[in-house]
């Protein structure tokens, strides 16, 4: 089944992003661990420093056009060495105690545009390790090697935070992106199936929208993916203040949560795995259940019950986002990928800046049930929407494969 997948490049790349993403999450607790320290417990503070990290996704079809026209493998040391750099120096800053709420700020907004053009590239670049027989498989457990780390991350840095404080996670953080940088210039340059680099041209974003638009399966994914990551996707910020503020739990509680809700993210990925070129309809269904399990988990009365339910929460998150990710890129061609996957990650986290600010300001408001159980009923609502128009397009391309008679008969 994974047999595409055992690939010396493959296996390299997935190891060090094992270790890197190990950091990542790591690193993404403790700053808003930092956060939160900063300013008091403040929601809105905590939704700000997400939002500004994702700011920058409004500019993703051009990080994909640039992964379209250089070489991935080039593109992913340069975004991987400057992200490494970054965390480098909020570690210094934290451990030394000069650290300011605007220098994380800065620092976050510095980290969104690298990832701008690091996101779409390292993407496509899954189809250039193992060719297009085995991109689904490939695609499904990198979901499943990113929510490894995300297992094991938050863990290590509940007990790093509990024991020696938030520094030493970022300074973890940056010694990770190693890992990659290594798996990366150890690679095989000849055993990769690399795309032909796109020519400089006018109008090739243009293109990329119009390629989409004629593809109603493609662009009514990435509405129903816009509204469930902008709205229903703020677990960065929900968790920590369910954690804190109904709870009143500690960063190790804290971590544990993140951990949970990553062992359920962990099982459907491997789900997702399993499966075949997905569908519009499993789609819906993952997005309805994810919903529904967003909505009782901000509903449970106690911290074991809200763990309880973070599990299938983050089974159906995964299912829902590595089957739209999947189809998204086996619906593209080898030329247009870079910059369809772009217009991808536009929707998938170009929301943030509007959905992580307006949960922590709910929030703050109302409280984080509220902020938590609002996000997944607005989730719900749009895919009941995309459902009933998918299910109106569907029958009008029937209706016109008929003819004229039977379409007469159909309308009487």
């Amino acid at each position: 089944m994974f047999k595409s997948l055992r690939t010396r490049n493959y296996r390299l790349f997935a190891t060090g992003q094992v270790v890197s993403n190990t950091g990542s999450w790591m690193q993404r607790v403790a700053q808003d661990w930092l956060v939160l320290e900063l300013t008091h417990n403040s929601g809105t503070a905590l939704g700000i420093t997400t939002g500004l990290q994702f700011l920058p996704m409004l500019f993703s079809m051009y990080g994909g056009m640039v992964a379209d026209r250089y070489p991935k493998r080039r593109i992913l040391i340069a975004t991987q060495a400057a992200m490494g750099g970054l965390a480098l120096i909020l570690g210094v800053l934290a451990i030394t105690g000069a650290v300011r709420i605007w220098q994380v700020y800065a620092l976050a907004f510095a980290l969104g545009l690298v990832t701008v053009v690091d996101n779409p590239t390292r993407q496509s670049f899954a189809v250039e390790m193992v060719g297009r027989a085995g991109m689904p498989n490939a695609i499904a457990l990198n979901s499943a090697v990113f929510n490894l780390a995300r297992i094991v991350g938050p863990a290590i840095a509940g007990l790093v935070i509990s024991a020696v404080g938030t520094p030493v996670a970022f300074l973890v953080n940056a010694a990770s992106f190693g890992a990659v940088l290594i798996s990366l210039k150890l690679m095989r340059p000849s055993e990769l199936h690399p795309v032909v680099p796109l020519p400089r041209a006018k109008g090739q974003l243009r293109e990329a929208m119009t390629y989409v638009r004629a593809r109603p399966n493609l662009w009514l994914s990435m509405v129903l993916i816009f509204f469930v990551a902008t709205f229903g996707m703020n677990f960065q910020v929900t968790n920590a203040l369910m954690s804190r503020q109904v709870f009143h739990t500690g960063a190790g509680a804290f971590g544990l949560a993140s951990a949970v809700f990553a062992v359920g993210a962990l099982g459907g990925a491997l789900l997702a795995a399993r499966r075949g070129q997905p569908t519009m309809r499993l789609l819906l269904i993952m997005s309805f259940a994810f919903s529904l399990s967003e909505v009782l988990g901000g509903m449970m009365p106690d911290f074991w019950l809200f763990l309880l339910l973070l599990v299938p929460t983050g089974l159906t998150l995964l299912s829902f986002t590595t089957a739209a990710n999947s189809a998204t890129q086996l619906g593209t061609t080898a030329a247009m990928r870079g910059r369809v996957m772009g217009l991808y990650m536009l929707v998938f986290l170009g929301g943030a800046p509007l959905g992580a600010p307006l949960a922590g300001w709910v929030a703050e408001l109302y409280g984080p049930r509220t902020s938590m159980i609002a996000g997944g009923m607005i989730s719900a609502v749009a895919t009941v929407i995309i459902a009933a128009v998918f299910i109106r397009l569907r029958g009008i391309r029937a209706r016109s494969y008929l003819r004229p008679a039977q379409l007469a008969r159909m309308i009487a």
